[in-house]
């Protein structure tokens, strides 16, 4: 759901470029069905041709272009609308027709123990050792030490917030499920909003045991949904493009809700008395990983296109184009080039510990990397979504 803002062009933003932070929460310890495939040791000739499963604008005609004329791959773009299509898309391991895909943290484990993407060799992108540490192996797309994919761009799921409403910041996400705010709350329309519901009963019922928020045992899925259960009185509109929420938060229809930055932005740049915070408890967050298909018919294109798009210059374009946080530390000075003070706009400056509290998105399964096999998978949070917004 996230990414169906991307189809009409909404912009996406986040939060910085320079920690060194995130947080390696859970494990997976069953081996995936390509994990025995070895990746190559070097980059061969390209195909000439490179066929990508992308969100809209992640194949932007800006860097395409200048990739196409060094390395002499053409880059053909199918853009999805939810990580749910990249799935159907990435089926058969690409179906030897696709060649790459974008995939969110919701989608990277499905594709991963699908068997439709197999082990990258990050020795063949030179940028990657100027990753994040937590970007370079995140158990989103690293499994055992063996990477099915490159890391891109990320963002946090922040606390947005009316500054008239709420004089003193919120301190806690309780806000959102606090009765006094009924009819003034939204939230994103999306299953893997119970991951959010879940880090918040981590610490205000500490009793659950609930350790990782994507990892849960039954009765922490049943406490998560019963908690948006009881909050869904409280909802005004479940969104799911993030100009819903900022024409909510416009109209004065809400005055609370969980949001991206990019909605920050644009509302403060049409003056509204908005402000966001990430709250005690810590927040979610996605990430983006470039992963290969497992038929891919152009690999040797898709390695030349991976190590292309992880180059700072190009980092920081992207991370302008979309307001995304850039996995390469480097970016930043590129982006304060391109636009002054952008660096500090997305919070280039704040504390490894506004990193460290962001529980990444990853896909809910039965495995809940512990060595036991009883945590809720997520063709059941999908099942209990739909009745909670019932």
């Amino acid at each position: 759901m996230r990414r169906v803002a991307l189809a009409i062009a909404v912009v996406l933003t986040a939060a910085a470029c320079g920690s060194s932070g995130g947080n390696n929460t859970g494990g997976q310890t069953n081996q995936p069905p390509t994990a025995n495939m070895k990746p190559p040791d070097s980059i061969g000739t390209g195909e000439g041709q490179l066929n990508l499963i992308a969100w809209e604008g992640y194949v932007d005609k800006s860097w395409v272009d200048a990739f196409t004329a060094q390395s002499g791959c053409k880059v053909n773009a199918k853009y999805a609308g939810s990580s749910d299509e990249m799935v159907t898309l990435m089926k058969d391991g690409g179906g030897g027709q696709y060649d790459m895909v974008s995939a969110s943290g919701d989608a990277s484990l499905r594709l991963i123990y699908g068997g439709d993407v197999k082990p990258m060799n990050p020795q063949l992108i030179p940028d990657f050792k100027n990753f994040q540490p937590f970007f370079q192996t995140p158990p989103h797309n690293t499994i055992n030490g063996i990477h099915y994919g490159i890391s891109l761009q990320w963002g946090p799921n922040t606390l947005l917030y009316s500054t008239k409403k709420f004089v003193n910041k919120p301190t806690s996400w309780q806000v959102i499920y606090d009765p006094a705010n009924k009819g003034l709350v939204t939230v994103p329309d999306n299953p893997i909003q119970i991951a959010d519901a879940a880090l918040y009963l981590s610490k205000s019922k500490p009793d659950l045991k609930i350790t990782d928020p994507y990892e849960l045992k039954q009765n922490q899925f049943d406490a998560a949904v019963q908690l948006l259960k009881d909050q869904r009185p409280l909802i005004k509109k479940y969104w799911a493009l993030a100009s819903d929420e900022i024409s909510l938060f416009q109209n004065g229809d809400v005055t609370v809700g969980a949001a991206w930055p990019y909605q920050t932005i644009q509302l403060k740049l049409a003056k509204a008395p908005v402000a966001d915070t990430i709250p005690t408890e810590g927040a979610t967050g996605w990430a983006d990983t470039w992963m290969l298909a497992t038929k891919a018919p152009h690999p040797n294109c898709a390695y030349m296109w991976t190590s292309y798009v992880s180059t700072p210059k190009v980092q920081a374009e992207q991370a302008l184009f979309f307001g995304e946080t850039p996995v390469n530390t480097q970016a930043c000075a590129q982006m304060e080039t391109l636009s002054p003070g952008s660096c500090a706009q997305y919070h280039a400056d704040a504390p490894a510990s506004y990193f460290e509290s962001i529980k990444f998105w990853k896909t809910p399964r039965a495995d809940c990397g512990d060595g036991s096999t009883n945590c809720v998978p997520y063709d059941q949070w999908v099942a209990a979504w739909t009745t909670v917004k019932g």
